[in-house]
């Protein structure tokens, strides 16, 4: 898998590429977004690590130019900023997940393996997910409130499928954690939350089929999903 490293801080930039190498990965890294902008043409990567405060182009501001060209490329922002309010932002803007600095070399390597998963909900493909006015193609990986396509990440979409797949079922944060993102529990980052609130916020006036439990966790009450 090719990676790209986007992160000004050099000593914290070599870590990070010497630490993914070993693990097998190709590294690309740049110490600004400029420079990354400029070689995504060149060496489209798989994945990429980007730091939010950058010299020139700013994180936010890359992550926004990259989403209008591309959809799909993972992005996993690495930040010192860390509230829940900088932690939407991102994953509003784009991002696939949030890890806040300072951080472990293996929590990095778990959520690559993570956010890199395809078909988390696992699903068939070929089918068509329906509920409460959203429509879903797993065939085609397209999402559609009415005639409106939503524009999500991999994560989101399938977060958003397993919800339709499933309708009144409750999901602890845990289970949906192990079931999209593939790992058992999360105490950096309030990964699932973080992604609810910003799906709700796509899906428009769909989003309050997303139904909160307090201290349990979530189901969607829009209907049964049709094949």
């Amino acid at each position: 898998m090719r990676i790209m490293i986007i992160e000004d801080e050099e000593a914290l930039r070599e870590v990070l590429e010497y630490s993914l190498r070993r693990a097998g990965f190709i590294v690309n890294s740049f110490g600004n977004a400029n420079d990354a902008l400029i070689a995504l043409e060149d060496c489209p990567p798989e994945l990429i690590l980007l730091d939010i405060m950058l010299p020139g182009l700013q994180g936010l501001q890359f992550l926004e130019i990259l989403r209008q060209r591309d959809q799909a490329t993972p992005v996993i922002v690495i930040s010192a900023r860390n509230s829940e309010a900088d932690i939407i932002k991102a994953l509003e803007r784009g991002a696939d997940d949030y890890v806040p600095k300072p951080f472990s070399l293996k929590l990095v390597e778990a959520k690559i393996k993570a956010v890199t998963r395809r078909g988390g909900a696992g699903e068939p493909r070929g089918e068509v997910l329906e509920g409460g006015g959203i429509t879903i193609d797993l065939n085609t990986h397209k999402a559609h409130n009415g005639d409106e396509q939503l524009h999500l990440t991999q994560k989101e979409f399938e977060l958003l499928s397993l919800f339709l797949k499933k309708p009144d079922r409750i999901f602890t944060r845990n289970q949906l954690l192990n079931l999209v993102w593939g790992y058992d529990s999360d105490l950096v980052t309030r990964t699932v939350d973080a992604h609810v609130a910003v799906l709700r916020k796509k899906l428009g006036d769909k989003g309050g089929h997303i139904k909160t439990l307090p201290k349990v966790g979530y189901l969607w009450d829009g209907g049964r999903s049709k094949s």
